[in-house]
């Protein structure tokens, strides 16, 4: 390990020096400590007492992260064995338990969105949740507003759920309460502009990650918004990530983190970094980072931008000990704001290896003991994750009642998606491979599959059941075999997938991001020969994000189109259900289906022009539907747009005004920064204990050198100020301002169904802003309805001020301003047959 002072004043220069190539962040100090208020009084007292007992090596190892394989968990900071506290566990991932066995696998976040379901978006983040809880881990790292989505080919967009900011951030509040009520800590991630995979991280032709440069609006009205509903929702962690904002590192950007996230939004919580996504010590803890991940500053490199050097800072009194109390309150805060302390069970699973016994330190290679139990934790998860397999299916296109199918004669099964991967469903390291049926994407926002039920061995058995005809063929270029399969057959189900993932594994060419909109291993060319072969050709996506799919749609063969996504481990389930009727339709896409990969406006920098690459996010908030609607381009699928087997009405639109108090901007002062406990300022009873055996590369709190004394102090002005600091207007409350949520109007509408099955409407409201630089109209709220043939249900919204504002960046708070508000309620973003003026 080694100190590092002098990287902060390195990594000021470079953002001086790039300043002229894009935006700039501006500094925000002191960062912003706990108040304790808004429902965490009881978790920060707990928080105060226990932390006030702890020593300055204690307070340091809850802070970092002990190094790449140092424990079982996939981050782990240190412990405190005096007090018999282990150290934290965290886990990955945004969709189940990620390296372990027993667990359960669950939808992608983009297909859990696609459900629009309150409910089913709360009980998959519960299930989960107690999954990781019944794994000993202590933070679940999900659920994921970042990437939010602005570009389809982005390779971590499945991870979160839509590139529409109030529906990510209705299913990041259902998912953290799920996940928290189960008595895990969810950490919010990735926090923020985090948008593609090329250059997140330097590379062997870049010294520099990129920088994602955002105005003030486009950042509140758009990137902030979900992250803004996860701090209302009390999330207990945010991770940073690991691109630059306005070219500065979001682990060091102290506008994003003290400004926005700490001040305007009030979060009471820890922040993470992203694993490796610091690059210094003191100037990421002046600027609101409260732990570091993996602790070591390069995979298993034994060095550390904290642990020792952090011991040495607050020593030296570079490290103010508000600020370091401050990591440390808010860290225990988090555990026992969702009852960690009474919720936690030891750690049963080792992320390194599925065996039995092995090290438990197995970077050194050290402690060879019994590291897994193979404790199942996954209840009755099955019939969730099939639930939201059939409620996420958006049916696309149906044309002549082709589905549901109704016991038919024959049916053919085409495409390798259909079928499993002969290796296993897990035998692509964190799936990073694209062979079989698609479940999930790759990289680290993974889990292991207990078992994938393949779309064909579904099929099968329902058309044994059947009495159906049945032949199948896996190999996508085969088309003898397509041939003899599909002629003649009264229906041809072709299985197709795209799929993506994180830029540490490239399958097929694609680093993370998708290279192109098109289908994967010949899906294009496969469709369309079916479709020729087949009048009743059915098509089924398994896809991360759109595709281009005009010429499917407009071939009058291909009868119907279904978008399955990425639907876990019971994958042939769900989508039998689908075609079979046993599961009527209510999925709506959750994005916009261009007719060409130029009409969203937008795309992944895939070759760099400086260093750090300059990302400018010119187009604002018009992304996805809100370019669509700007540019006057027809999609394919507009957003929100799906079918059912049944047909609903719209009807007697009302709009109550109600009373709401005076919007106030928040005024006054915080409090002085708190201490707890007193720090041990003599050096040597910071150093390693005579005897003490130090398992190699492990990071410790312990000094390994002298403190270095005497440097230069030019930290930024205010960075270690106690005193008390201005609220920001804004502020005040989690997700900002408490006005912001006051309820302006109440907007109901009667929603019939006029079919002859019963089924679930997703009513969807929108709202044109009407300022001639607001998008046409934005999505503000929606409900399921589920009704049977004839009945008549209500669909009610209450309008909040946030919901008709708009970001101001010279007054720094929420208007609304004087231009002509209007709400339409309706089934999608292009079909809102009722309308009314907001006076």
């Amino acid at each position: 390990m080694r100190f590092d002072f002098s990287i902060a004043a390195a990594l000021t220069a470079l953002v001086g020096a790039v300043s002229g190539q894009g935006d700039f962040s501006p500094p925000s100090y002191p960062s912003p400590w706990m108040n304790g208020g808004n429902g965490w009084q009881e978790a920060y007292a707990k928080a105060q007492k226990f932390v006030s007992q702890l020593t300055l090596l204690e307070k340091i190892n809850l802070t970092t992260g002990v190094g790449w394989e140092g424990e079982s968990c996939v981050g782990n900071t240190g412990s405190i064995p005096r007090l018999n506290f282990r150290g934290l566990c965290l886990q990955d991932s945004p969709l189940g338990v990620r390296d372990t066995d027993v667990n359960s696998a669950f939808p992608a976040g983009l297909n859990a969105a696609a459900t629009w379901s309150k409910q089913l978006m709360k009980l998959r983040g519960n299930a989960m949740g107690m999954e990781h809880r019944g794994k000993g881990v202590d933070m679940q790292l999900g659920p994921v507003a970042g990437p939010l989505g602005r570009t389809p080919e982005g390779g971590r967009n499945w991870e979160g759920f839509s590139p529409d900011p109030v529906l990510t951030g209705v299913a990041m509040q259902q998912t953290i309460q799920g996940i928290q009520d189960a008595g895990v800590i969810a950490c919010a991630k990735h926090y923020i502009m985090n948008e593609q995979e090329h250059y997140r991280e330097s590379t062997g032709t870049t010294k520099f990650a990129y920088s994602a440069n955002v105005d003030d609006k486009t950042m509140h009205e758009l990137y902030l918004w979900p992250f803004a509903d996860a701090i209302r929702a009390g999330v207990g962690a945010v991770m940073c990530s690991y691109n630059q904002i306005n070219n500065s590192y979001g682990s060091q950007n102290s506008y994003t983190l003290n400004h926005l996230l700490k001040n305007e939004l009030d979060f009471q919580g820890v922040v993470v970094s992203d694993w490796w996504a610091q690059h210094t010590g003191v100037a990421s803890a002046l600027a609101g980072l409260d732990m570091t991940m993996a602790g070591d500053q390069k995979l298993a490199s034994g060095n550390t931008y904290w642990g020792s050097n952090l011991t040495a800072a607050v020593l030296n009194g570079t490290i103010p000990q508000w600020r370091l109390d401050d990591m440390v309150v808010r860290i225990m805060s988090a555990y026992y704001k969702v009852g960690r302390d009474k919720a936690r069970v030891p750690v049963n699973f080792n992320s390194w290896t599925l065996e039995t016994d092995s090290y438990q330190h197995p970077e050194a290679k050290e402690d060879f003991t019994q590291v897994n139990w193979h404790v199942d934790v996954q209840g009755n998860h099955a019939a969730l994750i099939r639930e939201i397999g059939g409620a996420s299916t958006v049916l696309l296109k149906n044309t002549n009642h082709a589905l549901p199918l109704k016991k038919p004669k024959s049916i053919a099964v085409i495409g390798e998606d259909a079928h499993d991967n002969p290796g296993g469903p897990n035998s692509c390291s964190d799936r990073g491979c694209d062979i079989g049926t698609l479940a999930m994407g790759w990289g680290s926002g993974t889990a292991n599959f207990p078992y994938l039920i393949a779309p064909v061995t579904a099929l099968r058995a329902q058309a044994a059941g059947d009495h159906t005809k049945f032949a199948n063929v896996s190999n996508n270029y085969d088309l003898a075999a397509v041939t003899a399969a599909v002629t003649g057959a009264e229906a041809a189900i072709v299985f197709v997938n795209a799929n993506s993932g994180e830029d540490y594994i490239t399958v097929d060419g694609n680093q993370g991001d998708r290279n192109n909109l098109t289908l994967w291993g010949n899906g294009d060319a496969l469709v369309s020969y079916v479709a020729s072969l087949n009048p009743n050709t059915i098509v089924v996506l398994h896809t991360v994000g759109a595709v281009i799919v005009e010429e499917h749609k407009n071939n009058p063969n291909v009868t119907a189109i279904l978008w399955a996504g990425l639907p876990g481990q019971e994958s042939g389930n769900a989508i039998t259900d689908v075609l079979y009727g046993d599961v009527n339709p209510q999925a709506k896409t959750v994005f916009t289906w261009g007719k060409s990969r130029e009409d969203y406006g937008v795309d992944v920098m895939y070759k760099n022009t400086a260093d750090p690459p300059q990302l400018d996010f010119s187009e604002g908030v018009f992304i996805d539907y809100r370019h669509f609607d700007a540019a006057g381009i027809e999609p394919s699928y507009e957003f929100g747009y799906g079918l059912s087997y049944t047909s609903f009405s719209y009807s007697h639109l009302q709009v109550n005004k109600e009373f709401a108090w005076p919007y106030v901007p928040i005024k006054g002062h915080t409090k002085t920064a708190p201490t707890f406990g007193k720090i041990d300022y003599n050096f040597s009873h910071a150093e390693f204990p005579t005897g003490f055996h130090a398992v190699h590369d492990y990071v410790y709190p312990y000094l390994v050198g002298p403190v270095p004394t005497g440097l230069p102090q030019n930290w930024p002005a205010g960075s270690k100020d106690s005193n008390p600091q201005p609220l920001l207007a804004a502020g005040g409350a989690p997700g900002g301002n408490s006005g912001l949520y006051d309820v302006l109007y109440t907007v109901s509408a009667r929603v019939t169904n006029t079919g002859s099955r019963r089924g679930t409407e997703i009513a969807q409201l929108y709202i044109s802003l009407g300022g001639p630089s607001d998008p046409k109209i934005v999505l503000r709220g929606f409900d399921d309805l589920t009704l049977a043939p004839g009945q008549s249900g209500t669909f009610a919204y209450q309008i909040t001020r946030r919901d008709i504002s708009n970001w101001d960046p010279v007054t720094q708070n929420w208007v609304i301003n004087h231009y002509p508000k209007t709400v339409h309620v309706g089934a999608s973003s292009r079909n809102l047959p009722l309308s009314a003026a907001l006076h």
